[in-house]
């Protein structure tokens, strides 16, 4: 039985290979697609005389299979990733103008972070494009206008970001995909950046709080002690008297450290408005929102699109018109523009007493009183019962037309990082990391401020008493109401006869006109 079993199996065996031979002649060759039912039927044949056979099917199906599924990817790959496998780099432009950065002293530095990054990986060649700030607005419409905006820009303020509404894309899903840690940053800073409707435009990078510079030399030849150095305290006069560090004190102050060619002040009964070579008090560079913030934070659009001056912007519109052109303690136009007040840089020259800026003054323009003076920082003055210390904050931005946003995200994140302690120096930003801040103001004593004894407390104090809403912030039609606001500055500035009035009045009319313009 054993033999007749076997012999009918080897005759099985063969006559099943004479078939398969007979149907193998022709010359035409089947696609693999068309073979796999064809191998398939063969199998199921088979599987009764051989189990091991079958098994081995089994196992060599699925290996298949999954080579077939490995391989589909590779043929749908899109162009980029086709692109990158052939070690080709995908390019992000950074865009530097709108902020700071655009002075020659700061070119080495922001090219030197583009090569560290460049050197750090192989995907991404990042390339620097730093245009001059006077001009950076304009080219940058320029560019989005012909489709061709730059994949990141910055540094940047409020105002900065709202000159492009629209333009600027939400990096909330990008950080969500790769879990982004913020915990460096203080909440409210990140929270300072989600702007309704738009979505997270920004991270923190550097803040610049504002307090007042003062000359120490010229509080000493006029027996004056120093403003305050903390928030809360009085100011101690020469014979001891406390009296509240308000607006009041900081005008009483401001006149007896403004001098005439002659040597007397402007309490004098001789002073002469004429022939004034030492101011007391000024806010150097901003527009009439930064300079009046002082008085309160406030913008002049309510929540319906009605244009309005606040009446603490009122009060600052005669103060500053008086201090110029009656009392004489801020420097007016010509005064300002003058060669004497250093065509505007009115502290480097060492000749105005009391100087409201911004931190990164300090380290962009300070060269000539560096070296010639000693000074201090102190606070802002308690004005109608409360103190604002205006704030820039900085940041840098995609654009939303970019085409590569996870590769441009990867270098937000690099500038928000490694970059970091380059960058804040060369731009004068505290880091708004708050890990960085101690070693940020230690280095600055000690690479630009060896010689001066500096309160850097004043700074950091300073961050608790930001303009909210902040000057900077963007209003209906942003372009054309800042240009209108700039002329009414020009005419508190320069026009001694100006009705304030009748030029508050049109000023809102205008202002309504622009906004109106923009629905």
């Amino acid at each position: 039985m054993r033999n007749s079993r076997f012999l009918l199996l080897v005759l099985a065996l063969i006559f099943g290979m004479m078939l398969v031979a007979c149907g193998g002649g022709g010359t035409e060759e089947t696609p693999a697609e068309e073979a796999a039912p064809a191998e398939e039927s063969s199998t199921e044949e088979e599987a009764p005389a051989e189990e091991a056979e079958e098994e081995a099917m089994e196992e060599e199906a699925p290996a298949e299979e999954e080579a077939m599924e490995e391989e589909a990817p590779a043929e749908e790959a899109p162009a980029e990733e086709e692109a990158m496998s052939d070690g080709e780099k995908v390019e992000i432009r950074w865009y530097v103008g709108i902020g700071t950065g655009s002075d020659e002293a700061q070119f080495d530095a922001q090219n030197a972070v583009v090569d560290a990054f460049n050197a750090s990986q192989d995907e991404i060649e990042l390339v620097l494009e730093i245009v001059d700030n006077a001009s950076a607005t304009d080219v940058l419409n320029t560019q989005i206008a012909a489709g061709n905006a730059p994949d990141i820009v910055g540094p940047m303020g409020i105002a900065g970001r709202a000159a492009f509404p629209g333009a600027w894309l939400d990096i909330g899903p990008l950080m969500d995909a790769v879990n982004y840690d913020v915990s460096e940053f203080d909440p409210a800073l990140v929270e300072y950046y989600k702007v309704p409707g738009e979505g997270q435009l920004g991270l923190p990078f550097a803040v610049f709080p504002s307090f007042i510079f003062y000359n120490k030399d010229l509080f000493d030849e006029a027996g004056l002690p120093y403003p305050p150095e903390e928030f809360g305290v009085p100011y101690v006069d020469a014979d001891g008297n406390e009296l509240p560090w308000n607006l009041e004190t900081v005008e009483e102050l401001a006149k007896l450290l403004t001098v005439d060619a002659n040597g007397n002040d402007a309490t004098s009964e001789d002073f002469d408005p004429e022939q004034i070579v030492q101011f007391g008090y000024g806010t150097q560079w901003t527009d009439f929102r930064g300079r009046c913030t002082m008085f309160g934070a406030n913008l002049m659009v309510d929540e319906d699109g009605n244009a309005y001056m606040p009446d603490a912007w009122d009060e600052c519109v005669r103060w500053y018109h008086r201090g110029q052109w009656e009392d004489f303690f801020i420097p007016n136009g010509p005064y300002g523009g003058s060669t004497t007040f250093g065509e505007g840089n009115w502290f480097d020259t060492g000749n105005i007493a009391m100087d409201h800026i911004h931190l990164w003054y300090a380290t962009c323009c300070t060269g000539n009183i560096n070296e010639n003076a000693q000074w201090g920082i102190a606070v802002m003055p308690e004005v109608n019962g409360q103190t604002t210390a205006k704030m820039h904050a900085d940041t840098f931005a995609i654009s939303k037309s970019t085409e590569h946003p996870e590769e441009a995200f990867t270098v937000l994140t690099y500038l928000l990082g490694e970059a970091v302690p380059d960058l804040a120096a060369v731009y004068g930003g505290l880091p708004a990391r708050i890990p960085l801040q101690e070693s940020f103001f230690a280095d600055l004593d000690a690479n630009q401020f060896p010689d001066q004894d500096i309160n850097w407390q004043v700074v950091i104090d300073s961050m608790s008493y930001p303009d909210n809403p902040s000057h900077e912030e963007g209003y209906p039609n942003e372009l054309e109401a800042r240009d209108r606001l700039n002329a009414f500055n020009q005419l508190i500035d320069n026009n001694p006869d100006m009705d304030i009035d009748a030029e508050i009045e049109s000023l809102v009319n205008d202002l309504q006109a622009i906004y109106d313009a923009a629905n």
